[in-house]
C-alpha cells in the first residue's frame, strides 16, 4: 500500500510535471522515459517500476489532467448550470490537448480503470449541479441519464464523429435531456 503524500507523491508530482513540460517543449515524439526521469530527478528504473512504460505512464498523466479543477459554476437553475457545464466539458474535450489527453488515458489503460475514473470525474461534477437543482426544488434528472444522454454522447462524438462539435450541439444535448418526460428524475 502506498502511503499518501511522502517520497512517492513527491515522485509522482515531480514526474508528472516533467511529463507535462516535454511535452510542451518538445512534443511527444521526443519523449522518452530516460528523458522524463531525468527531467524529474529519478532514476528510468523508478519510472518503470512505477508505471510500467512511456504510454502508461502518459496515461496517468492524461488522467491527472482530465480532472476539474474547480466545482462547476452556480448560474442559478439547472437549465443554465448544466448548459455552461456541457459547453465548458465539450469544448475542453474536444480540443487539440484534450483528444490527446483522451487519447493517452485509453491507450495506457489495458483494464479499463484510467477511463473508469475519468467517468468519475463527469458524473461527479454531473451530481454537484443535479444536488444543486434539487436543493432549489427542480426536477432533474439522475446522474446517470445526464452521463447517458449529455456525456457520452459528446465522447463518442469526439473520438468517432468530430463534426459539428460546438456550444450549440452540447446545448441541444442539454435541452433534449431535459425535455424526456420524466425519465429518471430525481
Amino acid at each position: 500500500m502506498v502511503r499518501p503524500g511522502g517520497r512517492s507523491a513527491r515522485v509522482q508530482a515531480s514526474v508528472h510535471t516533467a511529463v507535462r513540460e516535454l511535452l510542451q517543449e518538445a512534443g511527444r515524439d521526443a519523449l522518452t522515459v530516460p528523458l522524463v526521469a531525468q527531467r524529474a530527478g529519478v532514476t528510468p528504473s523508478t519510472i518503470y517500476r512505477r508505471w510500467g512504460d512511456l504510454q502508461e505512464l502518459l496515461s496517468d498523466v492524461a488522467v491527472e489532467r482530465l480532472r476539474p479543477d474547480t466545482e462547476p459554476e452556480d448560474h442559478g437553475d439547472l437549465r443554465s448550470d448544466l448548459t455552461a457545464w456541457a459547453e465548458q466539458f465539450l469544448d475542453e474535450m474536444a480540443s487539440a490537448s484534450g483528444r490527446a489527453y483522451i487519447r493517452d488515458a485509453l491507450l495506457g489503460d489495458p483494464d479499463g480503470s484510467n477511463a473508469g475514473q475519468c467517468s468519475a470525474y463527469a458524473a461527479e461534477q454531473i451530481d454537484v449541479i443535479v444536488a444543486r437543482a434539487v436543493d432549489r426544488g427542480e426536477s432533474a434528472p439522475d446522474v446517470e441519464t445526464a452521463m447517458d444522454r449529455v456525456v457520452a454522447p459528446v465522447m463518442y462524438r469526439i473520438l468517432f464523429r468530430p463534426a459539428g462539435l460546438d456550444a450549440a450541439y452540447a446545448r441541444r444535448l442539454v435541452t433534449d435531456l431535459l425535455a424526456a418526460p420524466g425519465e429518471g428524475d430525481r
